[in-house]
């Protein structure tokens, strides 16, 4: 498990997977959500907390899974399978679109009949309520988002104000668009950034605004597409990284920032791997977090987080007690 966002949904979809598949081994059903098989039996483990008011024995879901095989006993009301939101099918859509549009999909007609499929879907669906959305594409700017997609199909370049997480700072850009990525529920802008000098990604919910120019995108001939089948965030050679453990009010460190692994631990806190280009960010970063975070390594960042800490603590002593 990496995230709460990614948890969610396995919990809500976990129960009416399990009640068509009675008996299903545990091996088989990790397998089929994507995880391991001491990760989905934590999710049972939680499962078994929730349920209906009351939340007494007969108000709580039932599950058996004593042995290898998972059967549902009590599914508290929760038989319907998980449909697409609003945002989630628009997501899909993006992204059957840009695979349509590119060359040398090897079954180009079966990507045509999907995306077919689910622009009848979402035409015919109806308001039903409100959605709370649980993915980063919620934050996009629908401005921002009708810009980005603007100059990817018409080859223009565009003007960025981007705010990059890893050094605090937000920077004016002019980019050249190469192609628009949907990877783990996030829209990236894949583009030659004339200031970098380089192909970057660039989260469209970090772009604040986008405007369109009066010019072509003309990336180099240097400029090549990315490689993220191995996932989007490879290590770089020399690259810092920084093992932490969280505290329950920190855990949304894990969630808004790339990390190479999350485990849970006892009492809600996290243990989580995290890469890093600068140690100032990221002391500050962890001097933000108070008594929330324990730097198990480098020694090197724990020692610069007590110092800055001490230091601080020195400017504060002249000042009058409350």
């Amino acid at each position: 498990m990496t995230s709460a966002t990614q948890r969610l949904p396995r919990l809500l979809a976990l129960v009416p997977y399990l009640l068509s598949r009675p008996g299903i081994p545990m091996v088989d059903a990790a397998a089929d959500f994507g995880v391991s098989p001491q990760q989905l039996r934590k999710d049972l483990e939680l499962l078994w907390m929730c349920g209906l008011p009351g939340y007494g024995p007969g108000d709580l879901i039932d599950l058996s899974f004593d042995s290898d095989s998972i059967t549902v006993t009590y599914d508290a009301g929760m038989r319907r399978p998980l449909r697409l939101t609003a945002s989630e099918a628009t997501s899909l859509l993006v992204a059957l679109r840009a695979l349509a549009e590119t060359p040398g999909v090897p079954d180009s007609d079966a990507v045509q009949r999907a995306l077919a499929k689910v622009e009848h879907a979402v035409g015919r669906a109806r308001p039903a309520g409100v959605v709370v959305g649980l993915g980063d594409e919620e934050a996009v700017d629908a401005e921002v988002r009708r810009a980005v997609q603007q100059a990817v199909t018409g080859e223009q370049a565009l003007r960025i104000r981007y705010y990059t997480a890893s050094r605090d700072e937000v920077s004016e850009r002019t980019v050249d668009p190469m192609r628009l990525l949907l990877i783990d529920g996030r829209s990236y802008l894949e583009a030659w950034c004339r200031n970098a000098g380089g192909v970057r990604m660039f989260r469209l919910d970090r772009i604040d605004e986008a405007r369109l120019l009066d010019e072509p995108a003309r990336p180099p001939s240097e400029a090549e597409q990315t490689d993220v089948s191995a996932g989007l965030f490879q290590p770089a050679p020399g690259q810092l990284v920084a093992e932490l453990e969280l505290g329950p009010e920190a855990r949304w460190v894990a969630e808004y920032y790339q990390v190479d692994e999350a485990v849970e631990l006892d009492g809600g806190r996290t243990r989580v791997r995290m890469r890093y280009a600068d140690e100032s960010w990221m002391a500050r970063l962890l001097l933000g977090l108070g008594g929330q975070v324990t730097v198990l390594s480098p020694e090197e960042l724990a020692h610069d987080v007590r110092r800055r800490a001490g230091a601080a603590l020195t400017r504060t002593r002249h000042l009058p007690s409350t």
